[in-house]
């Protein structure tokens, strides 16, 4: 695995009947892991049921990160100034979510698949939203594995009628600024899984507010359907093939809206974020075609959401790769 030795491996015994924990809690206590190389540094909060800095129901509980440092500059933190380790989004880095499988199928005390959490508890008749927190019948077995430049998190599950094992490898190129993040899902048990998953890209830039100078670049040329035009429309604005910001975010205010114009192509997963204000960018691509394309931002991060479609039939092993490059502008 791209040379990958790995010298410590760490066994995370996830509690099969995990409850909704309390919102006390010091992170500096919580599981973590660093990695390095000459031109990029990153921390990793690691998956625990009891101690893990995040422990909802929303994202992906592997590969969460905190930060990571490029030429001096910093490309993630705390977004949120609430904290609690259930909030859906009491998370920081490149984290990923999935779409649940079975939830409409469950019966109220039923349960649904979550993948990159567990098997999860429908409590009642209302619509599935990734907003909620749902009670955690099964999170299977975390193990993770480390060198100074990678990380692997690997979660083995079965319940609910699911199986599977699921593996996320980090890694950090020793010969370039690049940031690699692999999937595997191989799908060991009897029913099929099938999701959109998308990465939220919780990007917080040297610490600034968002402001003229963030700008995110296509290499198409987009059309924006904001959720509340106006908020978008005071905000950013399309400007030939990039969303810029056009006035400081205050507090509370936000945009959102959906992005259209790219090809069912891999090559049209290619996104370009850029901080003018600080000198650097990020390039993100990956090697499956889009299905969605999300921008989210308010007062200290601006996320272009990129969906992708995936589907493992009983058997099947799937994979799927994500690259960040970061780089320093030249003007």
């Amino acid at each position: 695995m791209q040379r990958l030795a790995f010298i410590l491996a760490i066994l995370l015994h996830l509690a099969a009947s995990a409850q909704n924990p309390t919102a006390t809690q010091d992170t500096s206590q919580c599981p973590r892991a660093d990695l390095s190389t000459s031109t990029l540094r990153a921390r990793f909060y690691l998956p625990n049921a009891t101690t893990g800095f995040y422990r909802s129901t929303r994202f992906d509980w592997s590969g969460v990160m905190p930060a990571l440092e490029y030429h001096g500059h910093s490309f993630f933190g705390r977004w949120n100034s609430k904290y609690d380790p259930t909030l859906n989004d009491a998370i920081m880095g490149p984290v990923e979510s999935f779409t649940p499988n079975g939830y409409d199928d469950a019966q109220p005390g039923g349960t649904f698949l979550q993948p990159g959490v567990g098997l999860l508890t429908r409590p009642d008749t209302s619509r599935y939203t990734p907003f909620r927190y749902y009670p955690i019948a099964s999170t299977g077995f975390f193990y993770v594995s480390k060198t100074p430049s990678a990380i692997s998190f690997r979660q083995d599950l079965t319940a609910g009628g699911y199986s599977y094992v699921y593996i996320k490898t980090i890694i950090l190129d020793p010969a370039q600024p690049r940031l690699t993040i692999t999937h595997t899902l191989k799908n060991t048990g009897a029913k099929p899984i099938e999701s959109d998953v998308y990465n939220h890209n919780f990007f917080v830039i040297d610490t600034l507010d968002i402001a003229p100078g963030r700008i995110l670049k296509l290499p198409w040329t987009p059309t924006s359907t904001p959720s509340i035009p106006s908020a978008f429309d005071s905000l950013a604005a399309v400007s030939g093939d990039s969303i810029i910001i056009r006035q400081p975010f205050a507090a509370r205010r936000s945009f959102y809206t959906i992005l259209t114009g790219y090809r069912d192509k891999a090559d049209d997963y290619d996104l370009r974020i850029e901080e003018r204000r600080s000198g650097v960018g990020v390039r993100i691509r990956c090697d499956r075609p889009l299905v969605k394309l999300a921008y989210w931002a308010s007062l200290k991060t601006a996320c272009p959401e990129p969906f992708i479609h995936i589907k493992a039939a009983p058997g099947q092993t799937i994979t799927w790769t994500l690259r960040y490059d970061f780089y320093s502008l030249t003007n």
